[in-house]
């Protein structure tokens, strides 16, 4: 039908309509960004065409040359046949309006603590002015240490992660937004490399698929690090491992932040003992946890 589509259609209009049509047939898996088929098409004919995303109506009765066909076809193709996430076919994700550069070394940014960081974790930070050292935990393409160093100026921010690949590409983002000599990369499984190193604020967007869910995921996020999604049968094994560690690491007062997918009730059911705050969210009031080092009482 792609073939069909080269001859016929001209306009973008045509692609949209035709991109949403193949998208629908194909069952395609949303969730690295957009949420549905339309919102896919447009960002990628957009994108594909070096038009600003944000600016689709002007364009629709436009022509595409042939060239422009080629490129939009190729990448067309590749999202509903391949199921790529878009992120990979684009090389860049967003994140409340932050564009980070991406591929499939990381998995794509889409964290629900990314707004709660650049709220300054209000309430429950009563004075972010006093956050002097900040930590991410499994930073990925290092979005969520960004957007800590940018909500926390004053704060010296470690960026942690396993993955060589990850940190490439965690520092290819540091630098464009210049904040190389604020944010330092750590290879690291957790804290296992971080000596007695305290910190104000501990954020961590961790591996949290539990076995069952890993069974049954859309191709789409099979495309992505298999190490940054699954954590056991119950999707815990990285959250044990950082509350378990994380009061040696923080300092008095210090506020831990772990967003755990919905895992809320295998965490409470685990830790009975320690009072999790749960910040209500767009993706629920279920999704990540808060608490400080006090709070974290553990029982053998």
């Amino acid at each position: 039908m792609f073939d069909s589509a080269v001859r016929e259609l001209s306009t973008v209009r045509d692609w949209l309509r035709f991109a949403v049509s193949r998208f629908h047939e194909a069952g395609l898996a949303y969730g690295h960004g957009s949420v549905n088929a339309y919102d896919e098409a447009a960002y990628l004919i957009l994108h594909t065409l070096h038009l600003p995303l944000d600016h689709l109506e002007p364009f629709l009765d436009a022509k595409l040359l042939p060239e422009e066909t080629v490129r939009l076809v190729d990448i067309l193709r590749q999202r509903a046949e391949q199921r790529i996430p878009a992120a990979y076919l684009t090389g860049e994700a967003w994140l409340q309006g932050y564009r980070f550069k991406v591929d499939k070394r990381v998995i794509v940014p889409r964290s629900f603590l990314a707004p709660l960081i650049l709220e300054h974790f209000a309430p429950w930070l009563e004075a972010p002015e006093q956050v002097t050292t900040a930590l991410d935990l499994c930073t990925g393409s290092g979005c969520l240490a960004i957007l800590t160093a940018l909500a926390f100026p004053d704060a010296e921010v470690d960026a942690v992660d396993l993955s060589e690949g990850a940190l490439d590409v965690a520092q290819a983002n540091i630098v464009d937004y210049g904040l190389d000599g604020r944010i330092r990369l750590v290879k690291s499984d957790l804290f296992g490399q971080l000596g007695g190193r305290k910190y104000d604020l501990i954020v961590s967007n961790p591996p949290y698929v539990n076995a069952k869910s890993m069974a049954v995921l859309p191709e789409e996020y099979r495309h992505e690090p298999e190490m940054a999604l699954g954590s056991g049968d119950d999707g815990l094994d990285a959250t044990r491992i950082i509350l378990r560690e994380a009061p040696r690491h923080l300092n008095p007062g210090g506020l831990l932040a772990v967003e755990i997918g919905h895992n809320r009730e295998a965490l409470e059911l685990a830790f009975p003992d320690i009072e999790f705050t749960w910040p209500e969210l767009e993706g629920g009031e279920d999704t990540l946890f808060l608490v400080r080092r006090e709070d974290i009482t553990l029982t053998d």
